[in-house]
């Protein structure tokens, strides 16, 4: 939950600094919250979100793509697909923005430590789990084996690929791609499957008892990856989906995130799959 109360309805100003476009659609900005803000932004846990909001467009619900710098600087990853974000693609550094949050449950990184910790990332679900790889990275010595399983249409459409290559060179964790059609030309420096992400996660060989599973993605997936996760032995309260695409409000107003009698944006948006299976419809 948010620290501070006025900042649950109340945006703080922060500056577009940079834009890096990482697809036709996608890009990564960096925005800088006003140093009122950088206090309660520095009590954020991977998994949880904030709102962003656009001057005369309206704000939207953005999972962080990394932790928040010292210096309160934050990255997010955005899609273009409506009014808010064709606004902000408009925009230059420079120009004004509004931040709220940080809001929600994340993952749950304290009892996480010294487990393995496997994720699962599809599409756009890459970005979220960012700020948990990157916190397990920086972190390295207090976590088992980090693997990364992530799925894309196509490797044009693979978000941070050259990164996770360079992380996977590192042997700061391992990583497994796979995309829905065959490539063509030149894949680069790590291999490509060809494949959905569940079928990359058959036989795939892991501690699995002792692993924690951070799963983000397309909600078509999630029901087929919680399926083989336990199958392969990892324990449903080990396994963590985070339903980050259902945010709306953030601070459970609006209901429109619920899923049975728990709310996204307060209860979640990341659930071990053990709360998930006791709620019809969930998944």
């Amino acid at each position: 939950m948010t620290p501070h109360g006025a900042t649950v309805h109340v945006p703080a100003p922060a500056v577009l600094m940079e834009r890096r476009e990482l697809t036709g659609d996608t890009s990564l900005i960096r925005i800088a919250p006003d140093p009122s803000a950088t206090g309660w932004l520095s009590s954020y846990i991977p998994g949880q979100f904030i709102q962003l909001s656009v001057p005369g467009a309206g704000e939207i619900p953005v999972s962080l793509a990394d932790m928040p710098r010292q210096n309160g600087i934050i990255e997010l990853c955005i899609r273009r697909v409506g009014h808010v974000t064709d606004r902000l693609k408009a925009l230059v550094p420079g120009n004004r923005l509004g931040v709220r949050g940080p809001f929600g449950v994340g993952f749950p990184v304290q009892r996480m430590k010294g487990s393995p910790v496997l994720l699962l990332a599809g599409g756009l679900g890459i970005a979220p789990l960012r700020s948990l790889l990157y916190y397990l990275v920086r972190n390295r010595e207090e976590y088992g084996e980090i693997t990364l399983l992530y799925g894309a249409k196509e490797i044009r459409s693979m978000l941070f690929r050259d990164e996770l290559a360079e992380l996977a060179l590192r042997r700061k964790l391992r990583l497994y791609l796979t995309v829905d059609f065959a490539p063509q030309g030149p894949t680069g420096d790590v291999e490509c499957a060809v494949g959905l992400l569940p079928d990359l996660l058959k036989g795939f060989r892991f501690e699995a008892n002792r692993t924690y599973a951070a799963v983000c993605g397309p909600p078509a997936v999630y029901r087929c990856l919680a399926s083989e996760l336990e199958e392969a032995g990892v324990a449903p309260e080990r396994i963590l989906l985070s339903l980050e695409r259902r945010m709306c409000c953030g601070i459970g107003r609006c209901c429109h995130c619920a899923v049975g009698q728990l709310l996204c944006c307060t209860d979640g948006p990341v659930f071990p799959l053990s709360v998930l299976r006791q709620i019809p419809e969930a998944l």
